[in-house]
């Protein structure tokens, strides 16, 4: 390497050149965030605030503990099968679920998971960041044990020894319209076939139905969201026009609907032991098998619960 340095026009530079002329320009100043930012930086901090690894708090959980039971086998009459096909220790359960941004289903697998196990077996649900950041909304989920949809903290809780659920759809599962309710929507994301070769802990699938008629989607309204920039603001595709109390029929771009007294089902499937092989989580065609594998036993279990359904709401 030459002992000297190049100057912006070619230039060998000299000891007699002027420092100040040669200097590199400033950078330029940081183009100010706009306010979608801020906004999606705001929800983005509020959620990863405050979570734990340490499950439910079983001092709030016990004190609301009667009205949990009303919901779960009253309200929802909720039926679980399967049970006896959990692995010991940690896994990583995925599902479906469905009721926009109430996802009765998801909250009430949470409290068949601890009507059953109780203290002795920890469940973590996760969340979209936009209800974890919520006030009120968010601290409940966070006495119950949610936790928001990251890496960080999936991998942190199945490190504890705990178990996670995982809703790989997210939105486009949860608003999808009511005609698709028994379609199974995993939204093409694989990231969970990875995380469970990271975390070296099996795949649990759990399908389910009845969420979807907790609330009526009427519409995904993803024109919508597109022309309201809600994937921008909100990490959100759709923009969901649903029927059902206390509006009648309205777009729910926020958590607004009563939801009906639907009767949910589960079915905790066969597990799927998945290579810890680190190789393997870049393996792109062992990633998409282990996929289409938990996809296809989703909508298989979703297809026999649905076979079971007379009826919207009253099952």
């Amino acid at each position: 390497m030459d002992d000297f340095e190049t100057r912006p026009d070619g230039l060998p530079d000299t000891p007699a050149a002027d420092s100040t002329a040669l200097a590199p320009p400033a950078p330029p100043p940081p183009a100010p965030r706009s306010r979608a930012t801020r906004l999606r930086d705001l929800i983005s901090r509020r959620a990863l605030e405050g979570w734990s690894p340490e499950g439910i708090k079983t001092d709030f959980v016990e004190r609301t503990e009667a009205f949990w039971r009303f919901v779960h086998d009253r309200y929802f009459r909720v039926e679980t099968t399967g049970w006896e096909r959990l692995p010991e220790g940690p896994v990583l359960l995925i599902g479906v679920h469905a009721g926009t941004w109430l996802t009765m289903d998801a909250w009430m697998l949470q409290a068949a998971w601890w009507f059953r196990h109780r203290t002795t077996r920890a469940l973590h649900c996760t969340c979209h960041d936009v209800l974890m950041a919520m006030p009120g909304l968010g601290r409940l989920f966070r006495q119950t044990g949610v936790i928001p949809a990251s890496r960080e903290a999936v991998t942190n809780c199945l490190a504890a020894g705990h178990s996670v659920v995982i809703w790989p759809g997210g939105e486009v599962d949860c608003m999808r319209a009511w005609r698709r309710r028994g379609e199974v929507e995993l939204g093409g994301r694989r990231g969970f076939v990875r995380q469970a070769i990271r975390s070296g802990v099996p795949i649990v699938p759990v399908a389910t139905v009845g969420g979807a008629d907790t609330v009526f989607v009427l519409s995904e309204g993803r024109w919508l969201a597109e022309k309201l920039q809600l994937k921008r603001l909100l990490r959100s595709e759709m923009a969901p026009i649903v029927a059902g109390l206390p509006f009648g029929i309205w777009l729910e771009v926020m958590p607004s609907h009563i939801p009906l007294p639907s009767k949910i089902r589960y079915e905790v499937l066969e597990p799927i032991t998945v290579d810890t092989d680190p190789a393997r989580e870049n393996d792109d065609a062992y990633v998409e098998q282990i996929y289409r594998e938990v996809e296809a036993r989703l909508q298989a279990g979703v297809d026999r619960l649905m076979q079971a359904r007379r009826f919207p709401i009253l099952g």
